[in-house]
């Protein structure tokens, strides 16, 4: 068990580089226009269309304290498959660019460390050192509370009507 790997799919965030296990990564798209919500919290970018599907898309950086900034051709929408409180959602998390999927095993997989962090260390899983740069590992499960998730499903059930048939709208 302690030699155990896994798979995670490292992304950028500003100068900060993040990992998320691949198991709950279903895909990762270029950025595309996504279609703004009214009333919904700061973080939530909008809706686009995912398989016929509408997918709330969430602008990382917000969510995580950091300054928002343009897009460009490098801003990437990683699709997550997410259980949060036992219900699967599905949901877009918008990063500066993808970097590479990598293995880790368990034993280098390090505790975060107990000092004041700009981030809620709550949703990071652990920490590595890989070539000079740490990855902080998240539990994306932990990143969005059961609250947000009922918020952006609500505002997806409720509020937004898209022909998913009309490429325009996407």
């Amino acid at each position: 068990m302690i030699n155990e790997k896994d798979s995670y799919l490292s992304f950028k965030l500003a100068d900060e580089t993040f990992a998320i296990s691949v198991k709950k990564v279903l895909e990762v798209l270029q950025m595309q226009k996504i279609t703004k919500v009214p009333q919904t919290q700061s973080y939530v970018r909008g809706v686009i269309n995912f398989r016929g599907e509408i997918l709330p898309v969430i602008d990382t950086r917000i969510k995580f304290n950091m300054p928002a900034i343009q897009d460009n051709a490098r801003t990437i929408i990683i699709v997550l498959d997410l259980n949060i409180k036992s219900k699967n959602v599905k949901v877009g998390a918008i990063a500066d660019a993808v970097k590479d999927v990598i293995d880790i095993k368990t034993i280098d997989i390090k505790d975060v460390p107990e000092m004041g962090s700009r981030y809620n260390t709550d949703f990071i899983y652990g920490m590595i050192r890989q070539d000079e740069e740490f990855i902080m590992i998240l539990d994306i499960d932990k990143v969005f509370s059961v609250e947000e998730v009922n918020l952006i499903n609500q505002n997806n059930d409720a509020e937004v009507i898209i022909d998913l048939d009309k490429e325009d709208d996407f």
